[in-house]
């Protein structure tokens, strides 16, 4: 597993990360999707939480020259994460900033876990969430 630092030098994994709920939460939702849709792929997913990045963002109005794909199979993922980026950005003491960033977190795991075949990360997921 790759770490980042944290501001204070401390490295943060999945282990150490004070909003660890919201990224099961995220995780959940795209249990969800792969159960929901047989035919997605991890990289459909990538594509999609990449495209949550910007949707979440242009909720609290940024990224407005950013496009979010229609993409039917992405629709699922994007919806989940902006519902979950709603409810909780400064409500549960998260800013715009550190959720796109858990979004991100889980698209690196998912990206990790498609080595594993088309639907690896799934193969992974579905035994925690």
């Amino acid at each position: 597993m790759k770490y980042k630092y944290k501001n204070d030098g401390v490295f943060m994994g999945f282990s150490d990360d004070d909003h660890i709920d919201i990224c099961q939460n995220i995780e959940l939702g795209l249990k969800i999707q792969y159960e929901k849709n047989q035919e997605l792929t991890d990289s459909q997913c990538i594509f999609a939480l990449e495209n949550a990045k910007i949707a979440i963002k242009r909720e609290f109005g940024y990224a407005k020259n950013e496009r979010v794909t229609n993409m039917e199979e992405a629709q699922g993922i994007i919806q989940w994460c902006v519902a979950i980026g709603k409810e909780r950005i400064d409500n549960d003491n998260i800013d715009l900033k550190e959720y796109v960033k858990r979004i991100e977190k889980i698209k690196k795991s998912v990206n990790r876990h498609s080595k594993y075949g088309t639907r690896g990360y799934y193969e992974f997921v579905k035994k925690y969430v």
